[in-house]
């Protein structure tokens, strides 16, 4: 049997960091599922849009890390990495004002938010894994989607990339798997930057699981 290790974990310390700076103590597990909870409002939050045509559409605002740090018991300083700033900011501010309303009634606890920009979304794995759930729940064909978002992230720089989608493709009745590769990814050195995301598309026929690893430097 193989052994699978998250390429994140494998990492820490070497060419990854933590998403969270913290000292727990004996609130250590408390902590823990208040960072779960506000990565999970944070993540699931819906904004208004316009489009070109004038119609107003939900859409969410590509958000990949969520950095968390605590500098005493009733304060939380929250980083957002995001492809699309403006949409999370609003017009002067508005809907980060409301999201940190939202994580204080969450928390109890005073919260700061900072909002970072993701230069180039088409290397991140997380942002790459979600937009091919976004193709597959409109019915794209699983193959088009991957060789797609495979392409772009190699214009984008990156020295490698693998994607991997299982589930009923196709509609077919019988579940698989399917991958696909481009350039080097080695997941077993250290020092390679592995970015990873994984992600579900939820479509007609049942859930189909994508997984995304991006080779983008080395330490």
């Amino acid at each position: 049997m193989g052994q699978k290790v998250h390429p994140r974990g494998f990492r820490l310390g070497v060419s990854k960091d933590w998403q969270a700076n913290w000292f727990g103590g004996k609130n250590y597990s408390d902590y823990l599922i208040e960072d779960e909870k506000i990565r999970k409002l944070i993540r699931s939050k819906k904004y208004q849009i316009k489009t070109k045509r004038g119609q107003l559409v939900e859409s969410d605002a590509g958000v990949d890390e969520v950095f968390i740090e605590r500098p005493s018991q009733n304060k939380v300083r929250i980083t957002i990495y995001t492809a699309k700033p403006g949409i999370v900011i609003g017009r002067k501010g508005s809907e980060v004002q409301v999201l940190r309303e939202e994580l204080e009634k969450l928390t109890s606890k005073q919260v700061f938010v900072n909002i970072k920009e993701i230069k180039t979304p088409e290397t991140d794995a997380l942002l790459v894994a979600e937009n091919i759930a976004s193709m597959l729940e409109k019915r794209t064909s699983h193959k088009r989607a991957m060789k797609r978002v495979m392409r772009n992230a190699m214009k984008s720089g990156a020295k490698g990339i693998k994607v991997m989608v299982a589930g009923r493709l196709g509609g077919a009745e019988i579940a698989r798997t399917e991958w696909y590769r481009e350039g080097r990814i080695p997941l077993q050195t250290l020092s390679a930057a592995i970015d990873y995301g994984y992600t579900v598309a939820n479509t007609k026929m049942g859930v189909i699981g994508v997984k995304v690893w991006v080779y983008t430097t080395d330490k």
